[in-house]
């Protein structure tokens, strides 16, 4: 019992220094290519954008680095992302959900509101693609794989989803930056992350901390993104609000999900 209470004690410490870390590896890699977009650099935006890659794995390698637990902490969060043993349904939960919530927006929307807004936004480039399959690796690792089983042992779900959703609405800042959004973009960009953050945290804990679904729903938010769209901001309002209205019910309706955090290092599943 004290191993396991010094282990729980050791995950309490250590989530300031990973949003510190973060944010800060990030902010100071990406830079350049934000100072280019200014005119502040000499040098177009493309001649940055490794670096602007390379900030991208800011999650990854800091929750790694700074994983320590007496059953070897980088080990547990990597063993979790092979937790594939849930319930087949969560599968397509995972990879269609934020697409569905957005189909019943739209829906929704269409009823006030004569539109002619797509249905879906499916990656329609390359490197939409690519970052369908890069950004929810080395992101998933650090956010939910080291950040959020910490923050729920201390916090809780509900506060945990919307401090880890500020801590990853502000390292997308960079980004935002680059792309030139405007303040309005960067607004509702904003806090989509933060309500998408307590979609993650019920996925994981209903999947008893299984990174690898809240990998599936971190690409099934590539499948669908609504933020293709922009600068037209309104199919990214309709997901925003759409998501905050299906995730208020579950708060309600699905309390479980919410009130019982799991007391276990990443990797290990305990019942829910």
């Amino acid at each position: 019992m004290t191993d396991t209470n010094s282990a729980i004690d050791a995950m309490k410490t250590r989530t300031w220094p990973f949003f510190l870390l973060t944010l800060g590896f990030t902010l100071i890699v990406q830079s350049p290519a934000v100072l280019a977009r200014y005119g502040v650099l000499h040098g177009e935006v493309n001649d940055f954008m490794g670096l602007v890659a390379l900030g991208a794995l800011g999650p990854m390698i800091v929750g790694l680095l700074l994983s320590r637990s007496p059953r070897g902490g980088a080990r547990a969060v990597m063993r979790s992302l092979l937790a594939w043993q849930v319930a087949p349904y969560w599968y397509p939960v995972a990879i269609f959900g934020l697409a569905g919530v957005y189909i019943v927006g739209r829906g929704t929307y269409g009823l006030f509101v004569s539109t002619d807004l797509p249905w879906l936004y499916p990656p329609s480039k390359p490197e939409y693609v690519i970052a369908m399959f890069m950004f929810p690796f080395v992101e998933e690792i650090g956010w939910r794989g080291y950040a959020l089983p910490r923050l729920q042992l201390r916090y809780g779900a509900l506060t945990a989803s919307l401090l880890l959703g500020i801590g990853w609405a502000l390292w997308h800042t960079m980004m935002f930056l680059v792309s030139s959004s405007s303040p309005l973009v960067f607004l509702v960009g904003c806090v989509n992350i933060v309500v998408g953050a307590f979609a993650f945290t019920w996925l994981y804990n209903r999947t008893q901390g299984s990174l690898l679904l809240a990998l599936l729903l971190h690409m099934g938010a590539h499948i669908h993104n609504p933020s293709h769209a922009v600068p037209d901001i309104t199919p990214l309002l309709v997901q925003t609000v759409a998501l905050a209205v299906v995730m208020a019910v579950l708060v309600v309706v699905d309390r479980r999900a919410w009130s019982q955090p799991l007391p276990a290092l990443p990797g290990e599943r305990p019942a829910l």
